[in-house]
């Protein structure tokens, strides 16, 4: 974070008092049931409006591009189609057993150069890849598959696979690039992603092992928006674990600026909040897990939207489908409750 000028003229020092002068227009302030559910139905509407458009689904062109046996699952590689000439390589991640049919969770990565790899247990020997793994416990698409649960892994635009591993812009984040890029042509990125989610779970229940009534989703950071974004707006989605991610505007975008491109609802402050976004996924079961030591997003930010959400959740009525993690740790996933939770709602 760069020394702060004090001077009245410097743009930060203005853009923070301004943003503290906000009060979003859909904050949540409900106090019933009937309430809740009509301020959710506005504020979907409008980040659906805020996302723009979502692109054209097409032929998923499925490709099957190799397999792998490890002692608790099968890891298959594949390529899909999301949009016209727009290619998603994902893994899933089968656990061995003898169910016919197995709950599945859609796996997000966070920000970082290798995207869906370490989610999915895949290091190919890279010690850098391995300490990913190692620092943020960020094999948890692998983890889901050893206890039982199907697991998709996606790379996300602007990530992994879908860039080379290679940013070629930098030292500018390709995100913020390919944000402004997708925005200059009618879109935004976070919306093109989201949209590329849904079709991963689309191609998810082509296969005859899941359990089409029991699809989950989970991520850290960046996987947490993604996550949010995706149980909010796809009905398939049953359950989620949002990982390090319930935070303030004012915290991780405005005081201690901390995001990029791909994360980005444009105009979102104008009505909403993170904790606003997130409480409307109620009356979904929720798992939210914070980090006590997280330097990413402060613990005392995450508690400002965790009331939030647990005050949703209690005006709605179902405050035992929300479950709170603080854990003492980084930014990393927790673990503690996930499995437990996820083997509850997705049965």
């Amino acid at each position: 974070m760069p020394n702060r000028i004090d001077a009245p003229q410097i743009t930060d020092n203005f853009i923070e008092k301004w943003a503290k002068r906000i009060k979003p227009e859909l904050e949540f302030n409900c106090k019933t049931k009937d309430e809740f559910y009509s301020w959710k139905k506005q504020l979907i509407n409008k980040i659906k409006e805020l996302l723009g458009e979502f692109p054209e689904p097409s032929d998923l062109k499925p490709e099957k591009l190799s397999e792998e046996e490890k002692e608790k699952y099968i890891r298959e590689k594949w390529i899909i189609q999301t949009e016209k000439d727009c290619f998603m390589p994902l893994y899933i991640l089968i656990p061995k057993g003898n169910k016919k049919k197995y709950p599945a969770i859609l796996c997000c990565h966070g920000h970082g150069p290798y995207g869906k790899d370490p989610v999915a247990g895949v290091h190919n020997n890279n010690p850098e890849v391995i300490n990913y793994i190692k620092t943020y416990n960020y094999n948890y698409g692998e983890q889901m598959a050893e206890n039982g649960f199907v697991t998709i892994v996606p790379d996300w635009r602007s990530f992994g696979e879908r860039i080379g591993y290679f940013n070629i812009y930098a030292p500018r984040d390709i995100c913020n690039i390919h944000f402004l890029q997708h925005l200059i042509c009618g879109r935004t990125l976070l919306g093109a992603n989201i949209f590329d989610g849904m079709r991963a779970i689309d191609f998810l229940l082509t296969r005859d092992y899941v359990d089409k009534e029991n699809i989950g989703c989970m991520g850290l950071s960046f996987g947490g928006t993604m996550t949010t974004y995706l149980t909010l707006l796809d009905d398939r989605i049953k359950a989620a674990d949002i990982i390090c991610y319930a935070t303030t505007t004012l915290h991780y975008a405005i005081e201690r600026p901390n995001f990029c491109g791909s994360q980005i609802v444009p105009f979102l402050y104008k009505y909403a909040d993170v904790g606003d976004v997130i409480a409307a996924i109620c009356p979904k079961p929720l798992l939210i897990e914070s980090g006590a030591n997280d330097t990413c997003f402060w613990i005392d930010s995450a508690k400002k939207a965790h009331e939030k959400i647990k005050n949703a959740y209690n005006v709605a009525g179902v405050g035992e489908n929300l479950w709170i993690d603080i854990f003492p740790g980084e930014h990393s996933f927790s673990g503690n409750l996930v499995f437990k939770f996820f083997k509850k709602h997705m049965k």
